[in-house]
């Protein structure tokens, strides 16, 4: 696959991409419930504006909106029910410390929405995330085919993670469900685990790192087909991992080199 032209591959133009993308499947959620929906979407992104705004203050720099697609990742993530202030803390907590701390999008090596879905379930264990459903998974179909084709996700990581968890549910159960497992994991998949700048870089770092949160996805769901909630566990982990995984790689092909041109 050709790389995005370099349009694509700054800030503003990976921020566009992935908006245009989550469009339908964003549309999709709000058609079950447009009240809640939109009252949630409208708290996000209030909520990341407000961060984003405040650090462009601080550092004299223009503001941006990048933090719109963390709002709509968030907006179909989240229960309808979830409470406003609940959704305001976890957003501002995951903004910050995954993204703006860092310098802002691009700076960082963690996903703002995985991190603030992660301490939305671990800081409230009433909530539920959002199970992935058949219509969902769908609408995210095009989006998916537009990153790939931009280069603004890596379909090894995509083979990978499928592979990963396809092992470990053929090893732990009876049969697969592969509809249900398809619509449980496909959003996440897509806008969770092959993050841009939570990812591994490295081609053969993409297929480990595709590997590892599909094992992981496993290890933090119950039962035989995936929960969003250990799709959202297995990115973090295996982002908080990907950085290493890029530098072994490196090592290893750097030794490769070395030893081929002695």
């Amino acid at each position: 696959m050709n790389p995005a032209p370099s349009i694509w591959t700054s800030v503003t133009g990976v921020t566009l991409a992935q908006t245009v993308a989550l469009v339908a499947p964003s549309v999709v959620t709000a058609l079950a419930n447009p009240t809640s929906y939109a009252v949630l979407l409208l708290t996000a992104l209030l909520t990341v504006w407000f961060w984003e705004g405040l650090f462009a203050v601080l550092r004299k720099r223009k503001p941006g909106v990048h933090g719109i697609t963390t709002a709509l990742i968030i907006a179909v993530l989240a229960p309808p029910d979830l409470v406003l202030w609940q959704l305001a803390i976890a957003l501002s907590l995951g903004v910050v410390l995954a993204e703006l701390v860092f310098g802002g999008r691009g700076f960082g090596f963690l996903s703002p929405a995985v991190v603030a879905a992660s301490l939305l379930v671990f800081s409230f264990p009433e909530v539920t995330l959002a199970p992935g459903k058949v219509n969902v998974a769908l609408a995210t179909i095009p989006g998916a085919l537009l990153l790939l084709f931009l280069g603004l996700i890596s379909w090894r990581i995509l083979v990978g993670a499928a592979v990963g968890t396809g092992v470990l549910l053929m090893l732990s159960a009876d049969g697969l469900n592969a509809p249900a497992i398809a619509a449980a994991m496909t959003f996440c998949l897509v806008f969770v685990v092959c993050d841009p700048t939570a990812a591994s870089a490295t081609n053969p770092g993409r297929w480990f790192y595709g590997l590892l949160t599909g094992g992981l996805i496993i290890l933090f769901s119950d039962g035989p087909v995936p929960t969003t909630e250990g799709v959202v566990f297995a990115a973090l982990i295996a982002s908080i991992f990907a950085p290493l995984i890029d530098h072994l790689v490196v090592l290893v092909q750097a030794r490769r080199w070395k030893t081929a041109h002695a």
